[in-house]
């Protein structure tokens, strides 16, 4: 029988990875979109689900500036983070405002983590939420 055992220097790498996510969830609420294009490698990738992937740190840095241009404040409540290895989960709810209309959107980002930096974001979020609450 497979026993999975974890090492310490794994679990280490574990705990990096999670806090590295933590803090890049907690810099979205300076809507400063140069320190969050900081947590991706050069090549990094972000999928914003309902639309196509982003990858290069410009594009990404274009791409971030473009929807979050509106954005008046946003804090995310992070509500469960799971890590292992280079793997993090992270489920939060993005509580947004755009001037006096706001929107609480449950979300789920996968991120697959290169020596402690952001590789891959997946961003799974239902946009009919989004959108509804900026009609």
């Amino acid at each position: 029988m497979f026993q999975y055992t974890r090492t310490r220097r794994m679990e280490r790498i574990v705990a990096s990875n999670e806090e590295v996510i933590r803090e890049f969830l907690k810099v979205w609420s300076t809507l400063d979109v140069e320190k969050i294009t900081t947590f991706f490698t050069d090549d990094g990738t972000y999928h914003n689900m309902p639309v196509g992937p982003v990858s290069g740190r410009d594009n990404l840095r274009d791409f971030i500036t473009n929807f979050t241009k509106d954005w008046t404040e946003t804090v995310w409540d992070v509500k469960n983070v799971i890590a292992d290895g280079d793997i993090v989960v992270a489920e939060r709810v993005d509580k947004t405002k755009m001037g006096h209309k706001a929107v609480d959107l449950p979300c789920l980002g996968i991120f697959e983590m290169e020596n402690g930096r952001i590789k891959v974001w997946r961003d799974y979020f239902d946009l009919g939420t989004y959108m509804k609450a900026y009609e």
